[in-house]
């Protein structure tokens, strides 16, 4: 029997022949260019016409838009590989893309046509995400990852509440945990299986010895512990209950990690910044365990998560996918190592921001121009990479 093709017959340009392609390349230029309006915006020295505050408005477009769309990169290039099933490409992902860009400039504008227009075409996005991910999982069969659905949906939901808590109450809270809690749970989940698995692969080739435990029961308990921590935080965030669920949660996810051998990936960049951009999924449940004790801002735990773990995470498997399925080889040139290098400043500055109020606004900036740094650096790098048909084998 002849192999299934990994691509059908495809003529369009080589931009819309797989989704990691235009998510990634728009999602790291909204990434780094929002950071740039951002800073001006915190100080008063420029105005969008939005009808979300302006920190309403950097956080949706953090979390509801930039993450979506590199989430969205992923899946749809992961998911062919778990069901067999061939790739979205073409017309519907150019569909998926339109609505996405639609969402940023529905947001950008919503000051002009009003918060519910706003709302509909923004909350588009994540819901057709979620019924085409939906769709391949179930014709394939993949059962197992149907929880990946769940995760989607729940942020669906995130971001139209996200809407609805600006419009009645002048500013969101329940739907910002509620989408922080949604990546943190995908990390788990996700970067909890690909960074044991390419580091076995990779150790069992390169560095024969130790390798990393495969995912078992541990890490089932480990993620719904966690998981359960996450949710009483999005109800109930600054508790002494709250604060004793995170720790534990906090404890789990360093086990996990250590369990995976990271300290013997030291020669191989692309897979050292897997793990150290998850060692801050543990650091930020410890970081907001103690905020519930009031030792510490609680902002500190949140950049962390979302600057330190979800921002290396997303660059990390951006530049090992990109390279990956280009046909090139898995190998961080200097320009990708100093893009992680630049991410890690930023996760660094902004924790230590918040955690030293006098040093604020200068580690803010030094924050906020690594961050741009390493999203328009992948931009710039990978873009030629990501917009030419793959390398011939």
């Amino acid at each position: 029997m002849a192999p299934i093709p990994r691509l059908r017959a495809y003529s369009g340009p080589a931009l819309l022949s797989y989704g990691f392609r235009p998510f990634f390349l728009l999602g790291a230029l909204y990434a780094g260019g929002e950071v740039l309006v951002w800073l001006p915006l915190l100080y008063g020295d420029i105005a969008i016409s939005t009808v979300f505050p302006p920190r309403d408005w950097h956080v949706h477009e953090m979390l509801y838009g930039y993450l979506p769309a590199v989430m969205t990169g992923f899946l749809l290039t992961a998911i062919p590989n778990w069901t067999g099933r061939l790739p979205i490409q073409g017309a519907p992902l150019l569909v998926l893309v339109a609505t996405w860009v639609a969402g940023r400039v529905a947001i950008a504008v919503s000051g002009l046509t009003g918060w519910f227009p706003a709302a509909v075409v923004d909350g588009a996005f994540l819901v057709l995400v979620a019924a085409a991910i939906a769709r391949e999982i179930i014709v394939g069969k993949n059962w197992g990852n149907l929880k990946v659905v769940a995760v989607v949906t729940v942020l669906a939901a995130g971001n139209i509440a996200f809407h609805l808590e600006v419009h009645v109450l002048g500013s969101a809270e329940y739907s910002i945990r509620l989408g922080i809690a949604a990546f943190v749970t995908l990390l788990m989940l996700i970067a909890g299986r690909i960074i044991p698995s390419f580091t076995r692969n990779w150790l069992a080739r390169e560095n024969p010895g130790r390798l990393p435990a495969p995912f078992g029961r541990f890490d089932t308990i480990a993620i719904m512990v966690s998981a359960a921590a996450l949710l009483v935080w999005v109800c109930v965030p600054a508790t002494r209950i709250t604060g004793a669920a995170l720790a534990v949660g906090g404890a789990l996810q360093a086990a996990r990690l250590l369990r995976w051998a990271g300290d013997r990936t030291g020669r191989e960049p692309l897979l050292l910044v897997l793990h150290i951009g998850y060692a801050f999924v543990p650091v930020g449940f410890l970081l907001l365990a103690a905020a519930s004790f009031d030792l510490v801002p609680a902002s500190a735990g949140i950049h962390a998560w979302m600057v330190g773990g979800v921002g290396t995470m997303t660059l990390a498997v951006m530049t090992r996918t990109s390279l990956g399925h280009t046909g090139r080889g898995l190998t961080a040139s200097l320009a990708t190592q100093l893009i992680y290098a630049a991410v890690l400043l930023a996760a660094v500055a902004r924790i230590g921001a918040a955690l030293e109020p006098r040093w604020n606004e200068p580690l803010l900036q030094v924050a906020a121009f690594a961050w741009a740094a390493a999203f328009l650096g992948f931009a710039i790098v990978y873009a030629p990479i990501l917009c030419q048909p793959r390398q011939p084998a």
